[in-house]
């Protein structure tokens, strides 16, 4: 997300197929970063090599406890603890985001302190929920949608009743919010993941299974309805503009073309609807068409008209987001094009030499949105999912995660992750506490890491609405 709609412009080109590095890399790692930890990778940490990412993960919610506020409604986290007063409720930088990784500490270690703590955590977000016909964001990562899927993970367990009954607020609230708009819905003039549609849409198909509740189906039907008719041909498919008054056009997974076809083929899922299914076919085309595929491999471009040079790698404007598309549209037709597309995007990020090296696109950001958590990640789901399974990619994903646990900066209070959220900002630096700029989207990856090491079953753990790994069956 960040670099996206407030990104600069960008002149030179970065030719990842050929491995080619920025000269930024010898500066965007700085010396405020010199407390490390190696949690076992090193003699005399008094950690067993296989159960580092545990107890960082571990370190890491004890930071997160170390910076919570306390108060009358329960817990929150300030975004940045640095400036305590603040406090969001969002899915993105906020509390939504740290109750979901406490749901995953607690699901992976059975210490119930942790259940607590995303409970209380449940209890701010409900105070903070907005009333019939307030003005409010209902976006997936930016609003009440990503509220609602916090409160419903936290709701699985004994004591989350509030929770639960919250999360049916949040629908309630949702399904008043859309309005009429061409041939279905809309909430916002956004199309996107982030906040538009796309990612509004993705947490109603959720919703419809979780709560359940059949109309939430038909409501994202009617969304998808919406969006098919806002794609503009290009490419011998079409693509989408985050919104029509918005300059710049970006192609990748959280603010573009990418996301939008991922959730018209959720939909197609759910619905069988083809029209849906045509539509995001018609994206994937799209998207291989302005590809780059130097070395048989998949980078497609951050933004037109300006960022046709510029490649990002993480979850918002990389492979590690866009292969959800491929994969999802693999998952469908069985047709292994698609899939090898998903290869192709994994082939481009292998190549960049990340994460020991930096690139223009992969600056200093361990978050799960722009950084090194998202591509661990990428390679994790990669490496037990049905159809892409690889030992490289397991390789991989312990090498960025074992990058992450070496940027890992001591406290008192346990360890966080100093950063630059935003590549155009690089001297910004902050140690965040959410999920996919901070320490809670870190320390879920590396319980998921843990998981594959003591082969846990990862895939009972959350698993997010914009995910196709979710549903894919597990090798390991």
């Amino acid at each position: 997300m960040p670099n996206g709609p407030d990104d600069g412009r960008i002149s030179r080109r970065l030719l990842l197929a050929r491995g080619a590095v920025s000269g930024l890399g010898l500066w965007l790692l700085p010396s405020g970063l010199s407390a490390r930890l190696s949690f076992g990778l090193e003699q005399g940490e008094g950690v067993k090599d296989d159960r580092r990412y545990l107890q960082a993960a571990v370190q890491a919610a004890r930071w997160l406890r170390s910076v919570q506020v306390k108060t009358a409604d329960g817990l929150a986290w300030p975004v940045d603890p640095a400036k305590p007063e603040h406090i969001e409720t969002d899915l993105y930088h906020g509390t939504s985001g740290v109750v979901l990784f406490f749901v995953e500490a607690y699901r992976s270690t059975g210490d119930e302190s942790y259940l607590k703590d995303a409970q209380a955590g449940g209890e701010y977000l409900l105070s903070k929920l907005p009333k019939s016909g307030d003005d409010f964001d209902c976006g997936l990562y930016t609003g009440l949608s990503g509220v609602a899927f916090a409160l419903i993970e936290a709701g699985r367990y004994p004591g989350g009743a509030n929770h639960r009954g919250g999360s049916r607020r949040c629908i309630k609230l949702l399904k008043a919010k859309a309005v009429k708009k061409g041939a279905g819905v809309e909430w916002t003039p956004t199309t996107d993941i982030i906040s538009g549609n796309a990612g509004i849409g993705l947490f109603l198909l959720y919703a419809a299974r979780e709560i359940p509740d059949k109309s939430l189906v038909d409501l994202a039907a009617q969304a998808g309805r919406r969006l098919v008719e806002l794609g503009k041909p290009a490419g011998g498919g079409m693509k989408w503009a985050m919104n029509e008054t918005f300059p710049r056009l970006m192609p990748n997974f959280s603010h573009g073309t990418a996301g939008v076809a991922y959730f018209l083929a959720s939909l197609y899922r759910q619905t069988r609807e083809k029209a849906f299914l045509d539509a995001a076919v018609a994206g994937g085309t799209y998207l291989r068409s302005v590809a780059d595929t130097e070395g048989n491999a998949c980078l497609i471009f951050h933004n037109e008209p300006d960022g046709k040079d510029l490649y990002y790698l993480s979850w918002c404007h990389g492979p590690a987001g866009t292969a959800r598309l491929f994969y999802q549209l693999y998952r469908i037709t069985n047709d292994k094009e698609w899939l090898e597309w998903v290869h192709k995007g994994a082939r481009a990020v292998m190549r960049s030499g990340v994460p020991e090296k930096r690139t223009e696109g992969f600056w200093n950001n361990a978050g799960q949105c722009c950084g090194s958590a998202g591509v661990a990640e990428f390679f994790l789901n990669l490496y037990l999912s049905e159809g892409t399974w690889r030992a490289e990619y397991k390789e991989v994903s312990i090498r960025v995660a074992d990058d992450l646990l070496s940027r890992a900066t001591k406290t008192d209070g346990g360890v966080k992750w100093v950063q630059a959220e935003h590549r155009v900002q690089p001297e910004n630096l902050a140690a965040q506490t959410g999920y996919m700029q901070g320490a809670a989207g870190i320390g879920m990856l590396l319980l998921h890491m843990q998981a594959l090491d003591s082969k846990r079953q990862w895939w009972r753990h959350v698993r997010f609405s914009d995910s196709p790994w979710a549903a894919a069956s597990p090798i390991a």
